[in-house]
């Protein structure tokens, strides 16, 4: 039998969650595995604080896909650096 990681099913089919922008009220759409997302209508950036297994897995790039992993790990690395 296949291991098959039970976290991957919101890798797979990203969940949609509108948040509050706290600067103008206006809706932000994130998704699951989005590293952050911007307002439209004033450029605020807002964070997904969620902590995701790519950070803390050692099988995650397998489990992930090599693209999914890069890209994951890239826009998290660059959300630390701002």
């Amino acid at each position: 039998m296949k291991f098959k990681c039970p976290g991957t099913c919101n890798n797979e089919t990203p969940q949609l969650e509108i948040r509050i922008c706290p600067e103008c009220g206006n809706e932000i759409e994130m998704f699951s595995i989005d590293m952050k997302a911007e307002c439209d209508r004033c450029g605020f950036v807002a964070f997904n604080d969620i902590q995701s297994c790519y950070q803390w897995c050692e099988h995650a790039e397998e489990c992930l896909g090599p693209e999914l992993y890069r890209k994951l790990t890239a826009d998290h690395a660059e959300g630390n650096r701002k």
